[in-house]
């Protein structure tokens, strides 16, 4: 994995931050969660996507790294 490519990812994330996004997430052993959200802030090693559940539950806010997008841990499909 190179430096450059992370940077590419980062500056992506940030472009679509305010967005609302589909988070695919490989949890192994071929599970795959998948949850809607808004990117709401980015640092220089993570982002955070605010997810709203259904059934009454809170917003939660999860966390992932951009080297996470890199290995295809996680993929992020914009919503219009």
């Amino acid at each position: 994995m190179k430096q450059n490519d992370v940077n590419k990812v980062r500056n992506a994330v940030m472009n679509q931050m305010g967005k609302k996004v589909k988070v695919r997430i490989n949890r192994g052993r071929h599970r795959i969660d998948e949850a809607e959200g808004v990117i709401s802030e980015t640092y220089p090693n993570i982002f955070l996507i605010k997810v709203e559940e259904t059934n009454n539950m809170p917003v939660r806010t999860m966390s992932y790294s951009y080297t996470d997008i890199l290995t295809k841990d996680v993929q992020l499909i914009l919503c219009r």
